[in-house]
């Protein structure tokens, strides 16, 4: 069945067809380099593959490859390739392996490269394809022995494939000497892969659309990964093209004392940073309010890059927090991200998930600490933050962050500053006072709305949090060694044990 020559030609990726807007225009040539590894091969395939499935003759002729590793790698992602996706083995002839031979007039470049363009022009004359594969161009360069030729072929080539209205896809793995950007000139459009090695953890892979011939697109670079299946592509966020309208309402916390101290609670469509040294309850803060939210019929995610599931699990429940419950009832999902092995791009592509296909109205990430060692540096960090945040934002969900400080008492350190992203920062404080160690909470910023500026001791019990009255005797709570310069405190929290 021939290809509709008005539609695209799909890559039957979901993340990739979103970045090209559709896919690839028909009766065109492109170019996928990469280094070695990147996933040049795989995405040919799956391009192949979605044309397969709408009909269409689709051609990989492979100059590198046998055929036989070709189908041993379809096997390994699971595909059963169908007949109409056909595989031509362009590979030289036995007696070219005969050094004798080699040296004859017979095997000269100008011979090989013409029988090379030869056989590619009678099996594309047999079959008709609509989509064609040229794997790599490596050896047609090689062939070509000079820029000049090279260029004349690939020109020779296009206008061919232009004359069969095949839609045609060149992979080249860039081991020339020198960069050569023959093809980029020539081809309808450029996609380019890259690996990345980190010092720590698996290799990271991404791509970015170089040109793209009269087709807007989205432009930066979008991560993507290899797993069974084919590649995953996670197109780069974009906050402004997900506005929705929603009710900018005040949602209580079920706890009086914090009500107040929030005045009133927290505001749908605004973020909240809950920042403190380590211990000082942040995460147990942020379970609370995940159980205000299921209690009034929502759903919430949970993303915990620190902590173990099993414990989180185990000290919610010494609060009287049943999150299991919470999870078996579907209204929370609790993701347990590993920051070594997940690109920026993929928890991107998690959070988003859980708010439009699981309605997620609260989200909690714990802790940025985490986030961070995911990506390769700070100032990459805060402009995913942004994004994502003003995503979530648009979406009318309340998100909590926690990040962790540096140090105890006295002056602390963040390991990076999204205090200005954020539209509440929650503050909490260790301070000393009459020989035990206690907590202090505080709301030190609120774009939404007043709040109190008082400062209050909160208790972690059996029960929960609990807060106790303004800490009105003292003086330099936030520093950890406060003076005394009232009566009495009779605002303290009394001791549960």
């Amino acid at each position: 069945m021939p290809a509709d020559l008005g539609a695209k030609a799909a890559f039957g990726l979901t993340g990739l067809d979103d970045i090209t807007i559709g896919g690839l225009a028909r009766g065109r040539i492109y170019l996928l380099e990469g280094d070695p590894g990147t996933g040049k091969t795989t995405i040919a395939s799956q391009f192949l593959m979605a044309g397969a499935a709408a009909g269409e003759q689709c051609l990989h002729i492979t100059l590198s490859e046998t055929e036989a590793e070709l189908r041993e790698s379809a096997a390994s992602h699971g595909w059963a390739l169908p007949d109409n996706f056909h595989i031509f083995e362009l590979l030289p002839p036995e007696e070219l392996l005969d050094d004798q031979q080699q040296q004859s007039l017979l095997y000269s470049s100008d011979l090989e490269l013409g029988e090379t363009t030869r056989r590619i022009v009678e099996v594309v004359e047999r079959l008709k394809p609509d989509r064609v594969v040229l794997d790599s161009l490596s050896e047609i360069r090689l062939l070509a022995q000079s820029s000049l030729r090279y260029r004349r072929q690939i020109l020779s080539l296009k206008h061919y494939f232009a004359k069969n209205a095949a839609t045609v896809l060149m992979l080249d793995d860039m081991t020339a000497e020198v960069a050569d950007k023959t093809v980029h000139s020539v081809a309808h459009g450029v996609i380019r892969l890259e690996g990345i090695a980190p010092s720590y953890g698996p290799e990271r892979r991404r791509l970015r659309l170089i040109k793209y011939r009269g087709q807007a697109y989205r432009g930066g670079f979008h991560d993507m990964v290899i797993a069974t299946g084919g590649v995953r592509v996670f197109p780069r966020l974009i906050s402004a093209e997900h506005k929705t309208q929603f009710a900018r309402t005040t949602m209580p916390t079920n706890d009086p004392a914090l009500d107040q101290l929030l005045g009133g609670g927290f505001e749908r469509g605004a973020s909240t940073l809950i920042l403190g040294p380590a211990g000082t309850g942040k995460s147990l803060l942020a379970i609370t309010l995940i159980r205000a939210a299921v209690m009034r019929g929502e759903k919430a995610a949970m993303f915990i890059f620190d902590e173990e599931q099993g414990l989180l699990f185990s000290r919610a429940l010494g609060l009287g927090i049943d999150l299991a419950a919470m999870v078996d009832s579907g209204k929370l999902v609790i993701e347990q991200v590993d920051a070594a092995q997940l690109t920026p791009g993929e928890f991107t592509q998690m959070v988003r998930a859980s708010v439009e296909a699981q309605d997620a109205q609260t989200v909690v990430i714990d802790s940025i600490n985490g986030y961070k060692a995911a990506m390769p540096e700070e100032r990459e960090l805060i402009l995913h933050m942004h994004e994502l945040l003003q995503y979530l934002n648009r979406q009318g969900v309340m998100t909590f962050l926690t990040v962790a400080q540096h140090g105890l008492v006295g002056n602390m350190q963040s390991p990076v500053d999204v205090t200005y992203l954020a539209d509440t920062v929650v503050l909490l404080r260790y301070f000393e006072a009459f020989g035990r160690v206690r907590r202090a909470i505080s709301v030190v910023k609120k774009r939404t709305g007043s709040h109190e500026d008082t400062i209050r001791e909160f208790r972690i019990g059996n029960s929960g949090i609990a807060l106790g009255e303004p800490l009105v005797q003292f003086q330099g709570v936030l520093r950890g060694i406060p003076t005394l310069v009232g009566a009495a405190p009779d605002a303290m929290l009394p001791r549960s044990d």
